[in-house]
C-alpha cells in the first residue's frame, strides 16, 4: 500500500514538473516581447502571445507593430493587425504608412490602409507620394520611345517631352488607374494640342500654351493620382510629314495614271487589230461580189439584156477610168478595176 502511494505521488510531481516546465519554456519564449510590451504600454497580454503562436501569426511582427502604433498615438487593436496579418497583408508597412499620414496630418484610416494593401498597391509608397510629389516622364522611357510625335496643321512634325507632377490620391487609389493611364493621357493631349496648332512656329514659340490646354482637360480623373502640373521639357522640329504625304500621294497619283492609259493604249491596240479584222472581212466579201459579176455578165448575155456593143462600151469606160485614176495618182488605182 505504501509502495503505490509512493508511486503516485512521484508521478502526480513528474506531472506538475513537466507542466512547469512548459511554463517556463513559454515564458522564456514570449518574456522579451511581453516585457517590451508591458514598458510600452502596448497591452499585450502572454495570453495574447500564446493565442498568435496558435494561430500561426508571427507575434514579434504584431507586437513591434503594436508599440510603433502606441508611441505614435494610433487606436489600433491587436486583433485588428492579426486579422491583417492572417489575410495576407504587410502589417508594419501599413503602420509605417499610418504613422507617416498621421505626422502630414493625411487622414488615413486603418480600414482604408489595409483595403488599399490588400488591394496589391504599396500605401507607404502612396503616403510618401501624397506627401512629396511624383514626377513621372512622359513619355517612359522604359517604353523605348523618346519623344511625343505629333504634326501640326502646317505638315511639320513637332517632338515633345513632358514631366508631369503628381499626388497620390488617397481615397481613390483603390480601384483608380495607375501611372500608364496619366502617361497615356498626357501624351494624348499633347498629340491633340499640337495638332490644332496652326504652325509649328506658334508651339516653339509658346510651349506652356500645350501644359495649360492639356491641364485643363483634367486628366486625372478616375486615376489614384492629382496632376499638379504638366511641363514641357524639350520640344523639337521633326520631318515634313505633309510634303512627305503629297510626295507619296503624288507617286501613286502617277502609278494610277500610268496604269490608265497602259489600259487605254492596250484597249486601242485590240481595236486596232479588231478593225484591221474587220477590213479584212469587208475585202474577203467584195471579192465575193466581184467573183459575182462575170456570172451575171454571162447571164445577160444568155438573156439577150446585154449585147456586144454594150459589153465593149462598158470596157472602154472601165479603162478610161482606171486611167484617169493612174494620172490623178490615186492609190486605189486598179485595186477596184473589175476582173473578167
Amino acid at each position: 500500500m505504501l509502495a503505490e502511494v509512493n508511486t503516485a505521488f512521484w508521478v502526480v510531481i513528474s506531472i506538475v514538473a513537466l507542466i512547469v516546465l512548459v511554463l517556463l519554456l513559454v515564458v522564456a519564449n514570449f518574456f522579451a516581447l511581453w516585457v517590451q510590451a508591458l514598458f510600452a504600454k502596448a497591452k499585450v497580454s502572454f495570453g495574447d502571445l500564446i493565442g498568435m503562436k496558435l494561430r500561426k501569426v508571427d507575434p514579434r511582427v504584431i507586437v513591434l507593430s503594436k508599440i510603433r502604433a502606441v508611441q505614435a498615438g494610433l487606436d489600433v487593436t491587436t486583433r485588428e493587425m492579426e486579422s491583417h496579418y492572417l489575410s495576407g497583408g504587410r502589417v508594419p508597412n501599413v503602420i509605417t504608412a499610418l504613422i507617416a499620414a498621421n505626422r502630414a496630418n493625411i487622414v488615413l484610416t486603418f480600414k482604408t490602409a489595409t483595403a488599399i494593401d490588400l488591394a496589391g498597391r504599396d500605401i507607404l509608397e502612396a503616403v510618401q507620394t501624397s506627401v512629396n510629389p511624383k514626377v513621372i516622364d512622359c513619355p517612359n522611357l522604359a517604353s523605348g520611345k523618346s519623344s511625343i510625335d505629333a504634326v501640326a496643321r502646317d505638315g511639320i512634325q513637332v517632338k515633345a517631352k513632358a514631366r508631369v507632377t503628381v499626388r497620390a490620391n488617397i481615397d481613390r487609389l483603390v480601384g483608380g488607374a495607375t501611372e500608364e493611364t496619366i502617361i497615356a493621357r498626357v501624351g494624348e493631349g499633347i498629340v491633340t494640342t499640337i495638332g490644332s496648332s496652326d504652325s509649328y512656329k506658334s508651339v516653339l514659340e509658346n510651349p506652356d500654351k500645350i501644359s495649360k490646354q492639356v491641364l485643363d482637360k483634367g486628366l486625372d480623373a478616375g486615376t489614384a493620382f492629382e496632376i499638379l502640373s504638366i511641363d514641357i521639357a524639350d520640344v523639337d522640329v521633326g520631318e515634313n510629314i505633309g510634303a512627305k504625304l503629297q510626295a507619296d500621294q503624288a507617286e501613286a497619283d502617277k502609278r494610277r495614271f500610268q496604269a490608265e492609259a497602259e489600259k487605254r493604249r492596250a484597249m486601242a491596240m485590240a481595236r486596232e487589230q479588231e478593225m484591221q479584222a474587220l477590213v479584212r472581212e469587208n475585202r474577203a466579201k467584195v471579192v465575193l461580189a466581184e467573183a459575182e459579176v462575170p456570172k451575171a455578165m454571162a447571164e445577160a448575155f444568155r438573156a439577150g439584156h446585154l449585147g456586144i456593143m454594150d459589153y465593149y462600151r462598158m470596157k472602154n469606160i472601165q479603162a478610161d477610168t482606171h486611167m484617169r485614176d493612174s494620172i490623178g495618182g490615186s492609190p486605189s488605182a486598179g485595186k477596184d478595176r473589175p476582173k473578167t
